[in-house]
């Protein structure tokens, strides 16, 4: 009861803490422009009532890893640009690169495309399904320039597949989850490796000058803002690679964090030092080729850090690939002239797929009636403090993923098998069934030591057994008492939502591994493999042996 008591007391609690670093002008820096540029007027004729589009996609970014959160990590470029514009502080995000991105791009849960699995790996005849309307082909119908640099991580498996393919004019960037920084290779397993840069639909060869990809990216970016005319709207997709794995960084990014002991802790700070950097050139090249006035930047990370890689959750439970909130509650904010609230906190429900209809919304787009989506327009909840449409989340459901070996029907009452893993949230609720993956809470103090130090982790043990968790997350954010047993009618409505939501469910695309996705057969990089012509002539193969043996057939029986 004390600890209930205490847990209601905390339902506003904030978790922010406050404090950024001064903006500061820097020079030679990651893909910098020369100059100061803050102070430069915007290009006469550049304000339109359709707004550049400009979002940032971070990789692998801890809760705790940027200043305003407490860091130890100096960001003071997302500090300035989240103080003058709204900070989401509870903005949600899926587990894993593929989901998060999938669901930005349609606007969508995983349960809609048949993504609900894991991620999509190299080798898989895989990719956004193509009968999905894609955020970039909506703004083009508006007449938006797009342009994408960076990471795309949603199939190339078909020339269909690619970011071109899918509303983007332009593309520059990698087609796999993760790779070298400088080298742009990436090994799926031994033996099977390949190049992974690409222009347009071609490798970029020409572009392999060993160039760390946070610069190379921002170079390109800048290239980009030079050559377009800003008296036309523009929409940027910047995904960048950072902070992802492999954790490589320019040396002297690393001058600030020598001190820092832990080796991983170290080089990710590195990284992220060097991305802050590469935003604040982003917006002074904003600002110097007449964008700025006109535009609205959204930062967000895809998924929560990844402890043995550097990042932090702290003080929020789980990691990066679980669905406890230190795996889907992200770093994320809107900078923008045109925000009517600015300086200020939305602490307001906000979903990663809710970009969709408020970014085609904001272009003058039109979302078509049959096109269902699972996102809502929440610019209002943001520019104006209202209050937001989201009332609930389907955090997802992975019918493949069962590894709860003591889930069953009866646990879940008769109305959901708990065995599946599956999370959602309602209101202040949220529920997670199945085994929601590493649990640990990773303090500061973890990265003390060389190495991961599992000693400093907090953890709650409970019976072998379960399978099923509720917390009320404005009480309790960091999700340290469950509620489950107390509250069992609430589980019960929790989980009759869950199966409603399992009835829109479309089936799960995750096929097995094609040998014919080997870079070794594509001159060395990593692309599409899978030729619709060789399909036409097996097919045509097909129905010609198919016509022999029913003419065997057919004499035989004679």
């Amino acid at each position: 009861r004390m600890v209930a008591a205490v847990l209601a007391g905390l339902s506003l609690l904030s978790l922010l803490t406050c404090g950024y670093l001064a903006w500061g002008s820097r020079r030679g820096g990651a893909g910098e422009a020369p100059g100061n540029l803050l102070g430069e007027e915007p290009a006469a004729g550049a304000l339109r009532s359709q707004p550049h589009i400009i979002f940032i996609l971070a990789d692998d970014q801890g809760f705790r890893d940027v200043g305003y959160h407490g860091s130890e990590i100096r960001t003071p470029t997302l500090d300035k640009l989240a103080a003058e514009g709204v900070k989401l502080e509870n903005y949600y995000v899926q587990p894993m690169c593929t989901p998060s991105r999938s669901q930005l791009i349609t606007g969508k849960y995983q349960i809609h495309t048949g993504l609900q699995h894991s991620i999509i790996r190299p080798t898989q005849p895989n990719c956004l399904p193509l009968d999905n309307v894609t955020l970039p082909q909506k703004l083009k119908e508006v007449g938006y320039s797009t342009h994408m640099v960076g990471k795309w991580h949603l199939g190339f498996y078909r020339r269909e597949c690619m970011p071109t393919q899918r509303g983007f004019d332009s593309f520059f960037g990698s087609l796999l989850g993760s790779g070298d920084y400088y080298t742009h290779f990436k090994c799926d397993s031994p033996g099977i490796c390949g190049y992974d840069l690409y222009e347009n639909d071609n490798a970029a060869w020409d572009h392999d000058n060993g160039i760390y990809s946070t610069q190379m990216y921002t170079q390109k970016v800048q290239q980009i803002l030079a050559s377009h005319n800003p008296r036309k709207p523009i929409f940027l997709y910047i995904a960048y690679q950072a902070v992802h794995s492999p954790l490589q960084a320019p040396g002297r990014y690393f001058e600030h964090y020598r001190s820092i002991n832990n080796v991983n802790r170290r080089r990710y700070a590195a990284m992220l030092a060097c991305l802050d950097e590469a935003i604040n050139n982003v917006t002074l090249a904003l600002r110097k080729y007449g964008y700025y006035e006109n535009s609205i930047i959204i930062y967000s990370s895809d998924n929560g850090g990844q402890p043995m890689a550097g990042g932090s959750n702290w003080p929020l439970r789980g990691s990066k690939g679980t669905y406890w909130e230190g795996g889907i509650r992200a770093v994320g904010f809107v900078h923008s002239p045109l925000l009517k609230n600015k300086g200020s906190v939305c602490r307001e429900l906000v979903h990663i797929t809710d970009w969709f209809p408020t970014l085609i919304t904001l272009a003058e787009g039109q979302i078509d009636e049959d096109i269902q989506l699972d996102g809502y327009d929440v610019w209002e909840t943001i520019s104006e403090g209202r209050r937001s449409p989201r009332v609930d989340i389907l955090h997802n459901i992975d019918p493949i993923y069962t590894k709860a070996k003591n889930g069953s029907w009866a646990a879940g009452y008769g109305i959901w098998n708990t065995a599946i893993q599956s999370a959602i949230r309602v209101n202040h609720w949220k529920l997670l069934t199945g085994n929601p993956g590493y649990s640990d809470w990773v303090p500061p103090q973890a990265f003390s030591n060389a190495g991961p130090n599992r000693w400093h982790n907090e953890r709650v043990s409970w019976s072998a057994g379960k399978t099923v968790w509720l917390f009320n997350i404005t009480a309790d954010p960091y999700e340290r008492v469950d509620l489950s047993a107390r509250h069992p009618e609430v589980v019960k409505q929790l989980l009759r939502r869950l199966s409603q939501f399992n009835r829109t469910a479309v089936p799960v695309r995750y096929p097995p591994k094609d040998p014919r996705s080997n870079p070794k057969l594509n001159g060395g990089v990593w692309g599409p493999w899978f030729k619709e012509d060789e399909k036409k002539k097996k097919s045509e193969k097909s129905k010609g042996a198919n016509k022999q043996k029913k003419s065997k057939n057919k004499k035989k029986a004679n």
